[in-house]
């Protein structure tokens, strides 16, 4: 009986262990700085309303949509200025919130808005930063009769892209915590409809407003400068077509 109470003891200690472990982990995030909330309020250019924990950044245009997976263990408020100034140059957006903000936990989350009857967009493209990238590769390759694009932010697809995707990757030179060497060796899974940029003196922080990242390099370029080169890539990419 004593043995018996003694392992019961050890797995229960374990337990709290574990649950403590996971409860400091789900609250160690990157939290969005305060600078985001001005793109929460709709404007005369913009409509941003929430519904069911998705903001929808809706622009002028009809035509294309972008549905956002946020980066691993950051606040998915972090990428709304990012969406908005899309939204006010045609391009309407959908910021998701994922489980404990891991794409992971819910890659399929997309389906919920493209597959809505009430959105009627031309083309539907994913787009994701660092984890994010990476789930939203998974996704467009499953739904390739809904998705037309895929951008990735300072991230890799881990398969095979479909040839019916075309695909946009950019990344800045200063970036301390995406993995080079496996980004290169993942081009393997880009097709033919792939393009690549490359942000001279950009870093993996500046995708986003949440501050700076564990890990990351200084960029020697400002926040806005990224943002801005993305946002004029991304809207030649889906303008412009391939």
């Amino acid at each position: 009986m004593k043995k018996k109470k003694l392992i019961l003891s050890i797995i229960t200690f374990l337990f709290f262990i574990i649950l403590i472990y996971l409860i400091w982990y789900i609250n160690d995030y990157y939290r969005a700085s305060d600078d985001v909330y001005n793109y929460l309020r709709s404007s005369d250019n913009v409509v941003v309303t929430l519904n069911n924990n998705t903001y929808f950044f809706d622009g002028y245009g009809n035509e294309n949509a972008i549905v956002f997976y946020q980066g691993g263990k950051v606040e998915n408020i972090s990428y709304a200025p990012l969406l908005y100034k899309l939204a006010e140059n045609g391009i309407d957006c959908f910021l998701v919130n994922m489980p404990f903000r891991l794409a992971i936990l819910d890659k399929n989350k997309a389906s919920s808005i493209i597959y809505n009857s009430n959105y009627d967009y031309d083309n539907w493209y994913l787009m994701g930063h660092s984890l994010g990238g990476a789930v939203a590769s998974m996704y467009s390759n499953s739904h390739t009769d809904k998705v037309s694009g895929l951008i990735l932010l300072a991230a890799y697809p881990t398969n095979k892209i479909d040839n019916h995707i075309k695909m946009l990757s950019i990344y800045g030179t200063n970036d301390g915590v995406l993995n080079i060497k496996k980004y290169e060796n993942n081009k393997k899974y880009w097709n033919n409809n792939s393009q690549e940029v490359i942000i001279d003196g950009g870093n993996h922080s500046n995708f986003g407003y949440y501050g700076f990242q564990n890990g990351d390099n200084e960029s020697s370029i400002t926040r806005e400068e990224q943002q801005k080169i993305s946002i004029e890539e991304i809207i030649q990419f889906i303008n412009g077509g391939m």
